[in-house]
């Protein structure tokens, strides 16, 4: 499947939800869950929103990070969905103004 393909999808709740599941990474499912609830989202919105948020403003390193991930990945979709949503978090974290700041204790 192509990247554009992929993010098109990502709109649709039910392939999202799978393809979060697919990621077998319940820590990076739970910041996600987190992250959604935050933003008033199911975290398949989220993964949605996050990665064409990745697509428009990803800087060249983070392109060439996530290339990186792909050409070392047995599974290159999972590997771009999970870059592009830890990318997404780790922006979020970096720019939040709540008490808790950039710590990773926002929120709480």
């Amino acid at each position: 499947m192509l990247l554009g393909q992929m993010i098109e999808r990502l709109a649709d709740d039910a392939f999202a939800a799978e393809a979060l599941l697919s990621l077998d990474d319940l820590p990076l499912l739970v910041d996600v869950d987190a992250a959604g609830r935050e933003q008033g989202e199911s975290a398949a919105t989220y993964a949605a929103a996050a990665a064409r948020h990745f697509a428009d403003h990803a800087s060249d390193e983070d392109w060439l990070a996530l290339v990186t991930a792909l050409e070392r990945a047995a599974d290159p979709g999972a590997a771009c969905l999970r870059q592009m949503l830890v990318w997404s978090l780790r922006k979020e974290s970096a720019s939040c103004t709540c008490a808790g700041g950039s710590t990773g204790e926002c929120h709480d």
